[in-house]
This record gives C-alpha cells, sequence and structure tokens, in this order.
C-alpha cells in the first residue's frame, strides 16, 4: 500500500476524503498514519490456498464493512479483489478493484487455477469499475467471463511518481553493474539471472551481478536463503539485501534486468525508466509494454537464460553514450504514458462516477 498506492492515498486525503486502510500490519502502517490515514489490521494468508483461512478473511472484510460503514472500498490484489468484493457485496459497498497481475495460479495452470476463476466470477460482477494494468490479462479475464466486459479498463500499471524517480547520470562504473530488483522468487526469473551471469561473467569476468530484494518471501516459488548464499560464495552475484528506496540502488546500476515470467506492469521497470536506465527483460505480458525492444532496451525470450545471456552481451557491446540515449528514451516513454497522475486521475474521475450515480438515487421521483 505504501510503496505502490502512496499517490493514489495523498490524493485522496487531498480532496478531504477520510481514508481507512485494511491491511496486515507492517512496518510500513505507521507511515500511513503519520499521512494521516486511519490502519486497520487483518488477518490474511496472503499465499496460501486454505479454504478455512480465505473464509476468514471475507469474514473479516465483512466485519470490518459493517463497523467502519464506508462508502467507498478500493480493492488491490488477488484476495482483496476477491473476499473484499464479496463482503462488499454482502453490505451493499461500492467498490473499485485493480487486477495487478494474474498470480501463480495462472501462469501455472492446475486445480487451483479452477478454483481461483470460480470465485472471480463470484466476484467480480459486483465492483463498479475493475481496472487491468495491461491488455493481456483484461483480454484473458473478458474472454473466460471472470469480470463483465462492461466494467473492465486498463490502467498504465500503478504509474511512476516522476518527481521522485528523476534521471540519473550513469553510473561510470569501471565494470558493467547489472541489477535485478524483486522478491526472490523463480517467477521473478532470478533463476535464468544467475545462470546468464555465469555465462557472461565466463567471457566478461569483470562484470557484476547484484540482487535486491526480499528473501523468505511466503510464496510458491519462492528462493531459499541457502541458495542465494551460494550464488554470493560462488562470485557469480552479489546480494544487497532489500529496502524501501530502490533509487539509488538503480542509479549506482548500469542496466536493470528483470526476466519475470510475467508482471501486471513491473513497477520496477518503470522506475529504472523514469530514472533512464536502460533495460533487459522479458518479452512478457507486463515487461513487453515498458520496454520497447531495441530502443529503451532489449526483450529476451522467457524462461531461457542464454537469450538473456545474448542480450545482456549486447548491451555490455554499447558505448555508454549509447546506453544513456536508451535511457533517455525510457524516460520520455515513461512521462508520455506512465505517469502516475494519469492513474491518480482516473480513480478521482470514476470516485466522482459514482457519487453523482448515488445523488441521482437518492433524488426525489417527481409524481
Amino acid at each position: 500500500m505504501y510503496n505502490f498506492r502512496i499517490g493514489t492515498i495523498r490524493a485522496l486525503i487531498e480532496r478531504h476524503f477520510r481514508v481507512v486502510i485494511i491491511a496486515p500490519w507492517d512496518e510500513f502502517s505507521l507511515r500511513l498514519r503519520e499521512l494521516g490515514c486511519e490502519v486497520y489490521d487483518i488477518k490474511m494468508d496472503n499465499k496460501g490456498s486454505s479454504p478455512l483461512a480465505d473464509v476468514k478473511t471475507f469474514l473479516a472484510y465483512r466485519k470490518m464493512y459493517r463497523t467502519l460503514r464506508p462508502d467507498l472500498a478500493l480493492h488491490f490484489t488477488i484476495k482483496p479483489n476477491i473476499y473484499g468484493a464479496l463482503a462488499a457485496r454482502s453490505v451493499g459497498l461500492h467498490c473499485v478493484n485493480m487486477v495487478s497481475g494474474i498470480g501463480t495460479a495462472f501462469i501455472r495452470e492446475s486445480w487451483l487455477t479452477r478454483i481461483v476463476e470460480q470465485l472471480y466470477k463470484l466476484s467480480q460482477s459486483w465492483p463498479h469499475k475493475v481496472f487491468f494494468q495491461n491488455m493481456d490479462d483484461l483480454g484473458m479475464f473478458v474472454e473466460r467471463r471472470l469480470v463483465p466486459a462492461e466494467k473492465v479498463e486498463r490502467v498504465p500499471g500503478s504509474g511512476v511518481n516522476l518527481t521522485q524517480f528523476v534521471a540519473a547520470p550513469p553510473a561510470n562504473n569501471p565494470a558493467l553493474v547489472f541489477l535485478l530488483i524483486a522478491r526472490m522468487l523463480r517467477d521473478k526469473g532470478v533463476m535464468e539471472f544467475v545462470e546468464a551471469a555465469r555465462l557472461v561473467k565466463a567471457r566478461h569476468p569483470q562484470v557484476r551481478f547484484q540482487l535486491l530484494g526480499q528473501l523468505g518471501v511466503a510464496n510458491r516459488t519462492a528462493i531459499l536463503c541457502e541458495q542465494v548464499e551460494g550464488w554470493v560464495a560462488e562470485g557469480v552475484v552479489e546480494y544487497l539485501g532489500e529496502t524501501d528506496n530502490v533509487a539509488p540502488y538503480i542509479a549506482n546500476a548500469d542496466c536493470i534486468v528483470l526476466p519475470s515470467y510475467r508482471e501486471g506492469i513491473s513497477r520496477i521497470l518503470l522506475e529504472a525508466s523514469a530514472m533512464a536506465r536502460p533495460i533487459v527483460a522479458t518479452d512478457v505480458t507486463g515487461c513487453r509494454e515498458v520496454v520497447d525492444d531495441g530502443e529503451t532496451g532489449y526483450l529476451c525470450k522467457v524462461k531461457d537464460p542464454v537469450d538473456l545471456a545474448d542480450k545482456l552481451e549486447r548491451m555490455l557491446s554499447l558505448s555508454c553514450e549509447q546506453r544513456a540515449e536508451m535511457g533517455r528514451k525510457g524516460r520520455e516513454k515513461m512521462q508520455h504514458e506512465f505517469d502516475e497522475q494519469i492513474v491518480i486521475r482516473r480513480y478521482l474521475e470514476v470516485i466522482d462516477e459514482i457519487v453523482r450515480q448515488e445523488k441521482r438515487s437518492c433524488e426525489p421521483v417527481n409524481s
């Protein structure tokens, strides 16, 4: 909520809305309170698939909605989108959903995929609007009839704050630095990044490869701490830990890499492009929308460390000026297509639509 939705939250506060955050409590909860939000803890098994735990999540949402009596709920990520929307429907509460990515259940289709599809069908007829971050996800949901076509709309991800993430001068490292920023998950392409690093370092031993992001994530594709420690001991990558401020790390890198299997719209690629860094990413949904292949970076095949290594070596072959030009074009793309204000403005417009709709429903009927 703090890292990805802070612009929308501030815009709502500036318009004098009472803003209530319902999310599992963590170190960012106090920061949200300092902004002027009310923050309520909710117990949620973010990545689990226990039916009992999910029923408890639904009941927790319904209890909070009955107690707090909000006028509108904004839901983000899969479980709030489903169980928050079902709870909103049970108490007659308007809501707006944001599908920021389809998750592991759709990347690896299984029995769980069928269950999630049914839950989406059950829950997504209620929201006033369902935003998607890319057209592939939107098209898939409409084609599978998981959400009514008249309710869907595409927005450019969460957008990027162009005043916070500004163009940085070239890093001028003695040896080129490739940086992957993500939670340490197999679905983020971390394994392919490490294997590509081995291939590239065999020919260019001075090149550095860095990982930045959370270890020990509650996810079925999480990479173990011991595995990362082994890579570091091998000398193939450097692990930088995790941070709530990626900007200095982006500025210190020459190229940002994300070999993800699928994204909604990658926030890291938006931030890196806003800071004028060239990109190497997979040619998949959520990455290809951000990177113009050959212009702002390179796209590689998914789950293919050999092709990834080839694209990294192409980046190595460029002059500093050529990489800087890629970065400049990436920044321009962010200004034209992915400014955070585009997303915020659309949220405010939808809220105004709901307010007008409510006013019309309350007007007396002339006899």
